[in-house]
């Protein structure tokens, strides 16, 4: 279809925000943590309703975490209108009624649980939890609360780039025919340094697994979005290079070995894992996931192909995909990009004209946007708790695998 001629003056001036009328129905958030996740959030939850006609209107009511002073500065940061150093008092608070988790994976199910049992919305951070049976909890939760009208949704936020949105209806819509491979890969390598110190993330108890947890969730979450089907079975390796890190209070400054054995604690997670595994259908998939790639800051990447062609995503040029259509003839094809800016694509009716790249951030908006129309019209979230539930039990299964010395392992239904 033709574009309509634009003057000027149209073409360089940005599309109005699409403001919710003030007949709108309040929705109170309250958010339970305020590092990067709580950043990345807070500013889903503050853009949306600017950029997107919503039927309900987002309002920050409150921000929660342990420290006062933090809290406090975090909320006047990104626009809370209050701060609570206690979530039980979060939940309590009438003017909440959806509960934003964004904390470490161990504080997870006590906190959805608790919320929906008390009739909020709840929308989590992935991965769902740190074990199988605390996720089937909290999915259990949410299918109580479901029958009362509630939502509950784990944030895989990668679903939202409009980019991987679109490949999901070019493969749904037939464009690549039956499925043959899939090949996900999330690398970082904020931890090659040895001397990076001890976090949360590198505790087994506090975050449930290493990069497995962290970054390999979303990539079987994508892997499996895209595809439409479920993996059935993995092999897998993992390792943790670094066994010991400085615990962050070790003292420094002084001449080599002064701090002693003390300033180090182990690190219980691994560094890196990588498996196979195989989809429903038959389709076979590899995945990598590491924060030891050195040079890699964020590199998510993705390849999907099937009998009549083939999809490419690279995070780190997220407004683009790579597509080949093998049906064409062999003297002219080959993959080509797609700039995925037009507001014919997913997301991009209510953002900037054609070629005016998105980023990062977008994909919480989306998110947010999402979570509020689910609310409002009483639909199924996505991804909901049971989709958790179900990349929570492919992890386990690739820590099963690793620790059995690769041996297949299928993935519990």
């Amino acid at each position: 279809m033709a574009r309509r001629e634009e003057t000027d003056q149209e073409a360089a001036a940005p599309p109005e925000p699409a403001v919710p009328t003030a007949s709108a129905p309040v929705l109170g958030v309250g958010m339970v943590g305020y590092a990067f996740m709580g950043a990345a959030h807070s500013q889903g939850w503050r853009t949306a309703g600017h950029v997107f006609e919503l039927p309900m209107r987002p309002v920050l009511a409150a921000i929660c975490g342990r420290d006062r002073a933090a809290v406090d500065a975090a909320a006047a940061r990104h626009g809370w209108a209050a701060a609570e150093t206690d979530w039980r008092a979060l939940i309590a608070r009438d003017d909440v009624q959806l509960v934003d988790i964004c904390t470490p994976g161990d504080s997870h199910a006590e906190i959805a649980v608790a919320a929906l049992e008390a009739g909020k919305h709840v929308l989590c951070e992935k991965p769902l939890a740190n074990t199988v049976a605390e996720a089937e909890a909290m999915t259990e939760a949410a299918r109580r609360a479901a029958e009362r009208g509630q939502v509950a949704m784990v944030g895989f936020n990668y679903r939202r780039v409009p980019a991987i949105a679109h490949a999901r209806q070019l493969i749904a819509g037939g464009r690549l025919g039956a499925l043959r491979h899939v090949r996900a890969a999330y690398l970082q390598d904020w931890l090659v340094d040895p001397e990076t110190p001890l976090t949360w993330r590198l505790e087994r108890e506090r975050a449930g697994s290493g990069a497995l947890g962290d970054l390999g969730a979303h990539i079987v979450d994508l892997a499996q979005y895209l595809a439409g089907e479920l993996l059935v079975g993995v092999s897998a390796v993992s390792e943790t290079f670094v066994r010991e890190r400085p615990l962050p209070s070790a003292p420094s400054g002084g001449p080599p070995g002064a701090a002693g054995p003390a300033a180090h604690g182990a690190v219980t997670v691994d560094d890196a894992a990588l498996f196979t595994g195989r989809l429903a259908s038959g389709a076979l998939a590899s995945f990598e996931t590491t924060r030891m790639a050195a040079g890699r800051k964020n590199a998510l990447r993705l390849e999907i192909n099937g009998e009549r062609g083939s999809l490419a995503f690279d995070l780190e040029r997220l407004n683009e995909l790579a597509f080949h259509d093998h049906t064409e003839p062999a003297t002219t094809a080959g993959f080509r990009r797609i700039l995925v800016t037009e507001p014919q694509h997913p997301y991009l009716e209510a953002w900037w004209p054609p070629g005016h790249a998105l980023g990062y951030e977008h994909t919480f908006v989306h998110q947010a946007r999402d979570l509020v129309r689910t609310i409002a019209e009483g639909t199924a979230p996505a991804p909901s708790f049971a989709d958790g539930l179900q990349v929570q039990r492919v992890l386990a299964a690739v820590e099963e695998s690793a620790a059995k010395n690769s041996v297949h392992t299928p993935v519990a239904l």
